[in-house]
């Protein structure tokens, strides 16, 4: 791709999401994320392969329609009460509406279907741009509205998307499926705290976005997009491999691991909130993601990979990619536990 070209179009992402975030009015929030669509929608279909426009479609019409709702009930809300301030939601139908179609722009199930399978079309960085950077200005209209939310339904929503995000990952032979069920999972997580504690919504969302990016960035280093791949390259780069293995596993939310502390938070909140038995609920759900981040643990670390093999020999193949943005975001998505204490006394 051009780089001027690229150069507007990433700068149009940025802009869409900084309208998103700094607007108060629907109409403005509105355009950021029509900004932020079609400002990404290029970089998706830049392959010009039938499975990247076939992904680049589902995620148009989907991103479409979630716009068109939040215009509508937006519209509807003003209408009801006379202006278009997002906090004042005072409509129930405009409200659900809303909900709705920023679960649908995020992937929580039951609207996650089409989030699978884009991803599965795309190539590793623009799925990891569409996995984190895309996640966070629906996100933000969440946080900003969610005291109209009904809080049963924003409960729902939470489970729904932890239990899918566990068992559609565990059938799963491609690693760009397994992350988009681990992206609907995480977001379960931070919406099922939203009611209670939103600064921990949004600590979730730090960490998820930080060993995210280093599993998006490790696969990319490896190019490796299937399981059976993971099993040779063990001898490209045993260090890296390790230290993958280890990114999965805080993914999945295991201590001593980064990823284990938004979970601990989460499940500690929900217990002060006296909901014992949803926090029970989220840690068994946990355990199903559990099982597939260890099933590519597993490939990796302890399987050998056949003698004979059609594909390109991976240790022959030279590295292009800069290897400061893997280190810094794998450093942070295994080492920032023990940085806990710290981060309580800003959030709790």
């Amino acid at each position: 791709m051009n780089p001027y070209v690229l150069a507007t179009l990433l700068s149009s992402l940025g802009l869409g999401t900084t309208l998103t975030f700094a607007s108060w009015h629907w109409l403005l929030a509105w355009m950021g994320l029509e900004i932020n669509t079609l400002a990404i929608v290029p970089l998706m279909a830049q392959h010009h392969h039938p499975r990247a426009v076939e992904a680049t479609t589902k995620y148009f019409l989907t991103q479409a329609t979630a716009a068109a709702v939040i215009l509508f009930a937006s519209t509807t809300n003003a209408w009801t009460t006379g202006e278009w301030d997002m906090t004042n939601m005072s409509n129930p139908t405009a409200t659900a509406m809303i909900l709705a179609a920023l679960a649908l722009k995020i992937g929580l199930a039951p609207m996650h279907f089409w989030m699978p399978e884009v991803l599965q079309g795309l190539d590793l960085l623009t799925g990891f741009i569409l996995s984190t950077w895309q996640k966070l200005a629906p996100l933000a209209l969440i946080i900003q509205t969610a005291q109209a939310f009904d809080p049963l339904l924003l409960s729902a929503l939470g489970l729904t998307s932890t239990l899918v995000g566990g068992w559609g990952g565990l059938n799963q032979t491609q690693l760009r499926k397994i992350l988009a069920y681990s992206s609907i999972a995480h977001m379960g997580w931070m919406i099922i705290i939203l009611q209670y504690a939103p600064q921990l919504t949004l600590l979730a969302l730090l960490m998820y976005v930080l060993m995210t990016s280093a599993a998006f960035l490790t696969l990319k280093f490896f190019s490796a997009t299937k399981i059976n791949t993971l099993a040779t390259i063990w001898s490209k780069s045993p260090m890296l491999t390790t230290t993958a293995a280890l990114v999965l596993l805080s993914l999945g939310g295991l201590p001593p691991l980064t990823g284990f502390m938004p979970k601990w938070f989460i499940l500690q909140e929900l217990a002060k909130q006296g909901l014992p038995l949803t926090a029970t609920v989220m840690a068994l759900a946990a355990l199903i993601s559990l099982y597939f981040y260890l099933r590519l643990c597993y490939t990796m670390t302890l399987t050998i990979s056949p003698n004979i093999t059609t594909s390109t020999t991976p240790w022959r193949t030279q590295a292009t990619q800069s290897s400061l943005p893997l280190a810094m975001s794998t450093v942070m998505a295994l080492g920032l536990l023990p940085i806990t204490p710290a981060i309580m006394m800003l959030v709790i």
